[in-house]
């Protein structure tokens, strides 16, 4: 069990520079600060690859970034075109071989690759360059993505030319960052399933899953990359190029803002921060109560518990405390233990809510295997009422596009009614947001969303089940 389990994991995080040689910036500084405001989008493994002169060296390791980088192993790269990777695994073994970025040499130079997403079509096309005596060494679907970026380029004019024959092979979700020994690229798939922005520093241009990570290096956001679109570096030239791929509704993953980015990013024209105060505010309206406070469940359901406040008129407070020095993998071996792990992590404020009729915000519910104890913390700290909102609709369906959605058999709102549910938390009541809301939220993003976890519709079928790999089965 892992300690944070009611929530999802994040997705990786990455970024990319190109440094103009007269600034005064150290690219690979400059990255491996911008990987520390990302690292909340994977905590398993992060790297940083380095470009000098077309020769590419990589620093990269299993833990957080202030575990694999130090002053020594920084100091050994060096180059003014640099990518930074942090990781989560969703279906893949989490090692060393597996962290990113990715570096390959093959006969028409160097590559590195920085990848967030998942590709649905992976394991047909891994059994196709199998079968043309392709080696694998990972189980990632960036090594596949390098693959046929190598394939192409030996029969096209450029590398942008091959990344895009590439990407007309893959189906599902990837915001990547692809380094040559000459040029930078940034690319989104077709859906735009996952965020990536453009940003400047001074003379260098910037590329990152998450605004966030400009507002700590000095950049300023220029925009998002679109769903579709190449946008290339060379000689510190920038340009955008279309890659003419079947047009497509965007489908930008709605839990970016319920729950995976920062609320300081701003993704697609619209702050995440004001979008899940939004939800807050919706909830209100849908939900609503006669109570004394309201409370968010740090970190996520905070921004979204002042809205309901301010929609609803009831005081917001902080009601729950959350320890920021305990793991986010903290494993936990037996039930007792995983109930004083929520102690450690949370700690209900008596003085706030003693007495008093609490609405509790927080962004989801998944396997809602904490939920229950959380509301004890409540109630033990002297709450008369608990009544649980969710910034978001019920987990019904898994996902396919890069998010550790378990199966429908671990989905408690894809097993239990809302009054099922109700007595299962112990709250006096349960509200989770409309799809009708978040439809209104999305008039305020640039993209439309994706919520096939909440309705069981997807936009693409994953061609990836069958049977598992004889290299997983163990012998009889």
């Amino acid at each position: 069990m892992i300690y944070d389990d009611r929530k999802l994991k994040e997705e990786c995080g990455v970024f990319g520079i190109w440094s103009a040689q007269e600034d005064e910036h150290d690219p690979v500084r400059v990255t491996h600060t911008a990987l520390y405001c990302l690292q909340h989008r994977g905590q398993e493994a992060c790297g940083i690859a380095a470009n000098d002169r077309g020769v590419i060296s990589v620093t990269k390791g299993l833990g957080l970034v202030s575990d694999v980088f130090n002053e020594k192993n920084l100091a050994k790269l060096s180059g003014n075109v640099v990518l930074g990777h942090v990781r989560y695994s969703t279906n893949e073994t989490n090692d060393q071989l597996s962290a990113q970025p990715l570096v390959i040499s093959h006969m028409k130079g160097n590559l590195a690759i920085a990848n967030n997403g998942v590709i649905t079509n992976a394991a047909v096309l891994r059994a196709e360059l199998e079968q043309k005596g392709c080696v694998f060494h990972t189980k990632s679907d960036s090594e596949i993505i390098a693959y046929l970026i190598v394939a192409e380029r030996l029969r096209s004019a450029s590398i942008e030319e091959a990344v895009m024959r590439a990407c007309e092979r893959l189906e599902g979700a990837y915001s990547m960052l692809v380094m040559s020994p000459r040029k930078l690229m940034a690319v989104r798939d077709p859906y735009g399933f996952r965020p990536l922005c453009i940003g400047s520093l001074d003379g260098s241009q910037v590329f990152a899953s998450e605004s966030c990570a400009f507002n700590a290096i000095g950049a300023k956001l220029v925009r998002d990359v679109k769903p579709g679109e190449l946008v290339l570096v060379e000689n510190g030239e920038m340009r955008s190029i279309d890659m003419a791929m079947n047009r497509h509704r965007s489908h930008l993953c709605v839990f970016e803002y319920v729950y995976f980015a920062r609320p300081d990013s701003v993704i697609d024209s619209l702050s995440v921060d004001i979008a899940r105060q939004r939800m807050g505010a919706f909830l209100a309206d849908e939900h609503p109560v006669d109570a004394d406070i309201v409370i968010g469940v740090p970190d996520s359901g905070l921004s979204a518990a002042i809205g309901y406040s301010n929609r609803s008129g009831i005081p917001y407070g902080v009601g729950l405390v959350k320890n920021r020095y305990i793991a986010r993998t903290f494993i936990q071996p037996t039930q007792r233990a995983r109930e004083d792990a929520v102690r450690l992590k949370l700690n209900a404020m008596s003085s706030e809510i003693y007495g008093k009729r609490v609405v509790m915000v927080d962004d989801s519910i998944v396997r809602g295997t904490t939920g229950a104890r959380i509301v004890s913390l409540l109630r033990e700290a002297g709450a008369t009422e608990v009544h649980m909102r969710l910034s978001s609709p019920p987990f019904v369906a898994p996902c396919y596009y890069g998010t550790d959605v378990p199966d429908k058999k671990m989905l408690i709102a894809a097993n239990h009614s809302i009054e099922e549910m109700t007595e299962i938390f112990g709250v006096d009541s349960l509200g989770f947001l409309s799809l009708e809301a978040l439809e209104e939220i999305a008039k305020s993003c640039s993209l439309d969303f994706c919520t096939s976890c909440f309705t069981d519709k997807y936009p693409i079928v994953p061609k990836n089940d069958g049977p598992v790999s004889k290299y997983e089965r163990k012998l009889d």
